[in-house]
């Protein structure tokens, strides 16, 4: 049976999102803390909501050395920006997601018998984050957001904001089959009349 041969991408030390585990020493049980503050990279959106690339996104990691690789778990939150799904205003909001991730050490068992993307690898001693903390904070975004759970949305006729409309708000709507007459005598006749005849 051939083996399986793996290609591992260089990966960049002074990315944000790359983590160095050295410190670790492949020894099972050594923890590090990981507390820090880092740019939002591009692209952490959905159609309505999203997280600004740049802003500032909070990690509250740990790293902890396992037989097989390097387990991170902790927290990441992040400014999130968006419209509203029902009037179109924008809105600000937070998220903070959960991560819990065990990246592979090369040559270990999970790294030889596992396809590539089922699980993270580490780069020599780097592993990167981004793609963790991507999916976590994509598939926590709303995608359906609301400024507000009572919005009302948009006017169907004029498109306003029903919350700052009047609440007797309507528009007159012509009967199609009175339009004639009512360009004729400038007044459409009432709808109780036409029923009693």
């Amino acid at each position: 049976m051939p083996q399986k041969t793996m290609t591992h991408a260089r990966l960049d030390p002074r990315r944000p999102l790359v983590l160095d585990a050295r410190e670790l020493g492949r020894r099972p049980g050594s923890m590090r803390a990981v507390r820090r503050t880092v740019p939002a990279p591009a692209d952490l959106a959905l159609e309505l909501a999203r997280v600004p690339e740049g802003e500032p996104v909070e990690l509250d990691l740990r790293m902890e050395s396992a037989v097989e690789g390097v387990l991170v778990s902790g927290t990441v939150s992040a400014p999130v920006a968006g419209e509203c799904g029902r009037c179109l205003e924008p809105f600000g909001d937070d998220v903070t997601v959960d991560v819990l991730e065990l990246f592979a050490y090369p040559g270990s068992t999970t790294d030889g018998s596992a396809d590539d993307g089922e699980v993270s690898r580490m780069s020599g001693d780097l592993l990167d984050l981004e793609p963790v903390v991507r999916d976590a904070v994509v598939l926590a975004l709303p995608l359906a957001p609301v400024c507000d759970e009572d919005c009302r949305g948009l006017c169907a006729t004029c498109g306003a904001r029903l919350d700052e409309l009047p609440a007797d708000h309507s528009h007159e709507t012509l009967d199609p089959r009175w339009a004639a007459l009512t360009e004729r005598f400038g007044t459409q006749p009432d709808s109780s009349d036409s029923q009693e005849s």
